[in-house]
């Protein structure tokens, strides 16, 4: 996925989840929950079409999407994701200070990697499952020449694309830590979690410290976390996967510390 084809999203996301993180009303600090459930498909029912809260996200110039439904495996509701020759996301809009949330929890299963799968390139830029983490777009961090388009883009499709994003992917060979800038776009960096195929068709359960990992990529400190995006594509390497996705969290702590 490439930022340009977050603001090609045709509308805008139903009932954002807003989290205001810091709050002081005169009469002290708001309590934060220690968890924020971004995608709690597990208490999704089995007969919706998509996770509640979450929009498919499909892109203009690729033909076929991916297909996304809710299934029970291992006993609970995941997302299910079937991919051949095609490419397009479940997102949802989330508005989230990563300091004060710092950590995500998921857990995901593939049932292959793709042979031509390749970081460095574009035509290798699929993965069997990727989830994508958005920052939003603040006008003090970039130049004159990226803020006109950044405006641009606001006048076409009525809202500003993200400023930068974290992708956790699945991939084919790279070394797992391997930090990585999209093939298309500098703005958009990788970071391989899990990788080949000694743990397909297993739950593999991932925690990271997106507050860590983006201030790693881009050497400032993060702005607000804007959405969260799960994708499974085959498009440019025209090949094909499934793969699951369960639960996504943000917390406060790592369940190391809590």
């Amino acid at each position: 996925m490439r930022l340009k084809r977050v603001a090609e999203k045709k509308g805008r996301i139903v009932l954002p989840v807003v989290i205001f993180l810091i709050f002081f009303a005169g009469k002290g600090e708001f309590n934060l929950p220690e968890v924020l459930e971004v995608g709690k498909f597990s208490a999704t029912p089995i007969q919706h079409l998509l996770p509640i809260g979450w929009e498919l996200l499909t892109f203009k110039k690729i033909k076929y999407p991916t297909t996304y439904t809710l299934v029970n495996d291992d006993k609970r509701t995941v997302v299910k994701a079937m991919s051949r020759h095609s490419s397009s996301g479940l997102i949802r809009e989330v508005t989230i200070n990563s300091k004060a949330y710092p950590i995500i929890h998921w857990s995901w299963k593939v049932e292959n990697i793709l042979q031509k799968g390749d970081l460095t390139r574009k035509s290798g830029d699929d993965y069997p499952a990727r989830i994508y983490i958005t920052f939003k777009y603040d006008s003090s961090r970039v130049g004159i020449v990226e803020k006109v388009k950044y405006e641009a883009i606001k006048l076409l499709y009525g809202e500003y694309p993200p400023l930068a994003a974290i992708n956790y992917i699945w991939a084919n060979k790279a070394r797992l830590e391997t930090l990585a800038p999209n093939p298309y776009t500098d703005r958009v960096q990788m970071i391989v979690t899990q990788s080949g195929s000694a743990n397909l068709k297993k739950w593999m359960t991932e925690e990271r410290n997106v507050y860590e990992d983006y201030k790693r990529a881009f050497g400032q400190e993060p702005p607000d976390i804007s959405g969260v995006a799960i994708m499974t594509d085959t498009d440019n390497t025209n090949e094909s996967a499934v793969a699951y996705f369960g639960d996504i969290v943000f917390k406060k702590k790592p369940d190391t510390l809590s």
